[in-house]
């Protein structure tokens, strides 16, 4: 079956490693994935997969279906392809030049993970019709993961109401079914509105939108000593309310989002926020309106299907290597200045023994693929819409080395490593772990169901979005 993967992948590989490329130059940023997402439904077109675009309002979301005989069990990929303000890098480049300065780059290799994604799909397809299996296969394109993100908002209009299984991947520079949880997240826009007047001669008769915004921030910052170590609270003025010092600032806009581990946590420390922005709209005379723009559920890989992915994984290896790829890499990881190549290996630490981090280093890519732990319960501080898709249907993310160890994520290195050699290596590998945990699990519906089971236990039978039913995807105003 091994072999048969990949070959079956290997086939797919010129056409997945074109889409990658095409998708890297595009470096469209979150809801603007016009181009991307028609290179990738055009590709998925004629490999014969039914397209319905624009799903739950979104334009640049999609799915791409196919269906083989009963169409029993169904499974799903999770492709994205939004990329990041800022981060545009010459590619494979380990100096730091701009392709075009200022302008966006693939700086979290969602480039690869939707091609990967494809080259899945594709293979899966191919596997189901030459073995006359019963199966359907759905490839969902999931934009602005990096922004106001897509999937709970295609969770919350029921697309995945009828999946068995989700499977996924991300460019990381370690080789893992990733234990650890991410956590949930919500953000809104506040906007204070007061009045207007002379800063100087009649500043008695003006109401500072500025001031309530400041006192928010005193405020948040208190709170911030009464709430969980686990929980985090961020914010960024939006609108500052101009410029002229001397008037009397009658509207400003901040952007706030809070994490914590749990959903439920979020929704509780978001409510507190609310109250202290309320408290500075009351202490300075000015009015208070919020729009909530995004929530992720916290995720956690079901841990029944992580334990497949990781054997499937744990066959396949790490990527295949070559010296080229190890100078290539270490001369990225030579960019990186003392400070942060101290972090660098205090994150390490949680992979490598001390005596084995110093070889590692001198060959900074991952070599090996790390075991899955069902038992962890600790949680990364990252946040990502798949957390959604977790609590709709059984799902399982999983991280392929497509950087150097080490590697700072959201950079200008990870922008050069996504249209690499050693990306390409990275995302094919990904596809070929995705594409065997498929075809093992299809083939178990007891193992299906014990997944289900596993999620009824961490959903209570149903996925309740964490945004209100009022709040539309944020296009144009995230």
């Amino acid at each position: 079956m091994i072999q048969t993967v990949k070959d079956l992948v290997a086939s797919k590989a010129d056409a997945a490693v074109a889409l990658a490329k095409e998708i890297w130059n595009y470096a469209e940023l979150s809801y603007e994935e016009v181009r991307s997402a028609a290179a990738l439904m055009e590709a998925l077109k004629k490999k014969g997969f039914a397209i319905e675009e624009g799903i739950a309002g979104i334009p640049t979301a999609f799915t791409a279906t196919f269906q083989n005989g009963s169409g029993k069990p169904t499974v799903g990929f999770l492709a994205e392809y939004d990329a990041l303000a800022g981060l545009s890098q010459k590619a494979g480049c380990p100096v730091q030049e701009a392709v075009e300065p200022g302008g966006a780059g693939h700086g979290c290799g969602h480039n690869l993970l939707g091609a990967g994604c494809y080259a899945a799909a594709v293979a899966l397809k191919d596997y189901l019709v030459k073995e006359s299996k019963d199966g359907t296969v759905i490839f969902f394109g999931c934009p602005a993961e990096e922004g106001a993100g897509a999937k709970q908002f295609i969770a919350r209009a029921g697309y995945f109401d009828n999946v068995d299984f989700a499977y996924t991947w991300h460019p990381e520079t370690i080789n893992e079914v990733g234990s650890k949880g991410s956590v949930a997240i919500m953000g809104a826009n506040f906007t204070f509105t007061g009045v207007a007047a002379h800063a100087g001669a009649e500043p008695h008769l003006g109401r500072s939108a500025l001031d309530a915004v400041e006192l928010m921030n005193v405020g948040c910052n208190y709170l911030r000593e009464h709430m969980i170590d686990a929980a985090r609270i961020h914010y960024a003025y939006s609108d500052a309310g101009g410029s002229a010092p001397n008037v009397v600032q009658s509207c400003a806009v901040i952007k706030y989002e809070v994490r914590a581990p749990k959903v439920s946590q979020v929704q509780e420390l978001f409510t507190r926020v609310v109250d202290v922005a309320k408290g500075a709209a009351l202490m300075t005379g000015t009015k208070m309106q919020y729009e909530i723009t995004m929530a992720f559920s916290d995720y956690t890989a079901n841990r029944t299907l992580g334990a497949v992915v990781d054997q499937c994984f744990q066959e396949l290896g790490a990527p295949d290597w070559t010296e080229d790829d190890y100078d290539l890499a270490a001369g990225f990881l030579r960019t990186y200045p003392r400070s942060t190549m101290a972090g660098i290996r205090e994150k390490l630490g949680a992979y490598f023994a001390p005596e084995e981090l110093d070889k590692a280093l001198e060959k900074p890519l991952d070599s090996m693929v790390h075991p899955f732990n069902p038992k962890e319960t600790g949680y990364n501080s990252g946040s990502t819409d798949v957390g959604d898709v977790g609590y709709a249907t059984p799902t399982v993310m999983f991280h392929v080395a497509t950087a150097c160890l080490g590697n700072v994520g959201h950079s200008w290195q990870n922008t050069a490593f996504a249209c690499s050699g050693i990306g390409m290596k990275g995302m094919l590998r990904a596809a070929e772990v995705m594409t065997l945990s498929a075809i093992r699990t299809m083939a178990q519906p007891e193992l299906i169901q014990k997944a289900k089971e596993e999620l009824i236990r961490k959903n209570g039978g149903k996925y309740r979005c964490p945004l209100p039913d009022y709040v539309a995807p944020p296009i144009g105003r995230y």
